[in-house]
C-alpha cells in the first residue's frame, strides 16, 4: 500500500496520493463505455437487428470483459499497472468511431468484443487499486469515491447518449466514445503512486478455497443485481419508445445509482456493510415489478420513473456493498484477483441481463423479462445469510 497522509485517517480521500489520477482515469474510461451502452444496441436496430439480436451487443461487449477480467492479475504480475490500464483505455477509446463504417450485427459485435477487452482491464484494475490507496478502515469511503468516479459518466452519459444519436446523430455518439484515449497519461500517474503494490508479486500465494467461497456470495449477489441493471440500461430506450423520455428514464437510474454507491460506502464504513444487503435486494425486486407494470401498460412513464429511481438505489448501493464485503474476505496480496472475481460477477450480470431480456421479450415482451429479473433478485435473497468465515 502506498504512504498515507494525515488525511487518510479523517480527511477526504480524494486528498490521499493517486486518488485524483485515478477518479480522472475512471470518468474518461467508464465515459465511453457509458455513451454507448444504449445507443450501440439501436445502432444495431438501425441495421436490421431484432430485441434478441439488439441485447447480444452489450452482452458480447461484456462476455469479452470477463473473459480479459481472468487474466488481468498475470497481466499486472508481468507488465505493473501503467502499460495494462493504458492499452485498455486506448483498446475502449480506439474502437468506438469504427462503428460508423458499418451497422450491421456483425461488425457492430466485432467492435463491442474490442472495446470488451479494454473495459475488462479497466474494471479489474480501477476497483483494485482504490483498495490498495487507502488504509483498510477507510476501504468503504475510497470504493466509494472511485464508485462516484463510475458513476457520473453513466449519469450523463447515459441518457444524454440516447438523445443525442436522436437530435444531432450517432456519429457524435461514438465520438463521445473515444473518450477514454483521454484517460491514458493517467495510468502511468496510478502506477507511481502505487509504489511497491504497482505489480502483483509472483510470491502471492493461491487465493484459498475458503477465500474463494466467502467472495463468491457477495459475487453472486452481485450477479443478481446487475442482471437487473443490464437489462434496464440496454432496453429503457426501445421500453419507452420516445428518445426524451428515455433520456429521463435513465437519468433517474443513474441518479439513484451515483448517490447510493457513494453514500453507501460511509455507511459499511459506520456500522458494516452485510445488513444492508437483504433490503436492498428487496428494493430491487420492487423496483423492477413497478418497471414490468409500466411495460405492460404501453411504456406508462410514470410507473417507469418510480421503478428505475427503487431499481437504481439497489444498483448503486449493493455495487459498493458486495464489494467491500469481498475485499474483507481476503488478504491484502489476493485484492486484484477478489477484484478480478467481482468484477467478473459485474460483467458477467449486465451481459446476463441483456441477453436473457432480448430474448425474453422477442418471445413474450419485455414485461415479461423485467419480471425475471425481478425473480432473479429475489432469489438472490438466500446469498445474504453471512457465512461463518
Amino acid at each position: 500500500m502506498s504512504t498515507t497522509t494525515p488525511d487518510a485517517a479523517t480527511g477526504s480521500v480524494w486528498r490521499l496520493p493517486g486518488m485524483p489520477a485515478l477518479g480522472l482515469l475512471s470518468a474518461f474510461g467508464f465515459s465511453g463505455y457509458a455513451a454507448l451502452l444504449s445507443v450501440a444496441p439501436l445502432w444495431a436496430v438501425r441495421g436490421g437487428a431484432d430485441e434478441a439480436g439488439s441485447g447480444l451487443v452489450n452482452g458480447v461487449l461484456l462476455a469479452a470483459t470477463v473473459v480479459t477480467q481472468f487474466a488481468v492479475p498475470a497481466l499486472l504480475r508481468r507488465f505493473g499497472h501503467g502499460p495494462v490500464i493504458a492499452v485498455g483505455v486506448l483498446l475502449m477509446g480506439a474502437a468506438s468511431p469504427l462503428y460508423l463504417l458499418s451497422d450491421a450485427l456483425g461488425p457492430v459485435l466485432a467492435l463491442s468484443a474490442v472495446r470488451g477487452i479494454g473495459f475488462g482491464i479497466l474494471t479489474v484494475t480501477g476497483s483494485a487499486v482504490a483498495a490498495h490507496l487507502v488504509p483498510v478502515h477507510r476501504r468503504g469511503a475510497a470504493i466509494g469515491a472511485y464508485g462516484l468516479a463510475v458513476a457520473v459518466p453513466n449519469l450523463v452519459l447515459l441518457p444524454a447518449s440516447v438523445a443525442v444519436a436522436e437530435h444531432w446523430g450517432y456519429g457524435a455518439v461514438f465520438a463521445l466514445g473515444a473518450l477514454p484515449v483521454l484517460a491514458a497519461p493517467f495510468a502511468f500517474a496510478v502506477a507511481r503512486a502505487l509504489g511497491p503494490a504497482d505489480r502483483v508479486t509472483e510470491r502471492t500465494p493461491r487465493i484459498d478455497r475458503g477465500s474463494a467461497l466467502a467472495v463468491a456470495r457477495p459475487t453472486a449477489i452481485l450477479f443478481a443485481v446487475t442482471m437487473a441493471g443490464g437489462g434496464l440500461l440496454t432496453f429503457v430506450p426501445q421500453i419507452v419508445g420516445s428518445g426524451t423520455a428515455s433520456a429521463v428514464v435513465l437519468l433517474v437510474l443513474g441518479i439513484g445509482t451515483a448517490l447510493c454507491r457513494w453514500g453507501a460506502g460511509h455507511l459499511s464504513d459506520r456500522y458494516g456493510a452485510e445488513r444492508f444487503l437483504a433490503p436492498l435486494l428487496l428494493t430491487g425486486v420492487a423496483g423492477l415489478a413497478t418497471c414490468a407494470w409500466g411495460a405492460s401498460r404501453d411504456g406508462d412513464l410514470g410507473l417507469l420513473l418510480l421503478g428505475a429511481a427503487l431499481a437504481g438505489v439497489a444498483y448503486g448501493a449493493l455495487q459498493n456493498l458486495t464489494l467491500v464485503v469481498a475485499f474483507a474476505r481476503v488478504d491484502p496480496g489476493h485484492i486484484p484477483v477478489a477484484s478480478a472475481g467481482w468484477n467478473i460477477g459485474f460483467d458477467g450480470g449486465t451481459a446476463a441481463g441483456a441477453v436473457v431480456v432480448g430474448a425474453i421479450a422477442t418471445a413474450a415482451g419485455f414485461p415479461a423479462g423485467l419480471l425475471f429479473l425481478a425473480a432473479a433478485c429475489a432469489a438472490a435473497l438466500v446469498l445474504t445469510v453471512p457465512s461463518r468465515r
